[in-house]
């Protein structure tokens, strides 16, 4: 019965976020402050987010091919390859080194 208690806590925590969201007036939006945020925040989400899936296993931080491919990544943007290139050399990198070790 608890897993049910959660899930209906977190439909009301969302339903509450989203409501707070539309209550906000639109001239504390318009401010450059907010609007700069605004356009920051998905970019520092998602950096959290690949670092998270990148460097950590459980409780325990690691270094494994997961590393070598984010890095062939961040090389291939720092050369300013298209999209698809930085993913497929993020995965040829990560495949080959897990290749190689295991």
């Amino acid at each position: 019965m608890n897993i049910w208690i959660a899930v209906a806590v977190t439909a009301v925590g969302c339903y509450a976020v989203k409501l707070a969201g539309l209550l906000v007036p639109a001239g504390v939006l318009e401010r450059p402050l907010v609007r700069r945020l605004a356009a920051l925040l998905p970019v520092a989400l998602l950096a959290a987010l690949t670092a998270q899936q990148a460097f950590a296993d459980g409780h325990a931080l690691v270094l494994d091919a997961r590393a070598a491919g984010l890095g062939a990544a961040g090389v291939a943007l720092l050369l300013r390859a298209p999209f698809l290139l930085v993913v497929a050399a993020a995965v040829v990198v990560t495949a080959g080194v897990r290749a190689v070790a295991g």
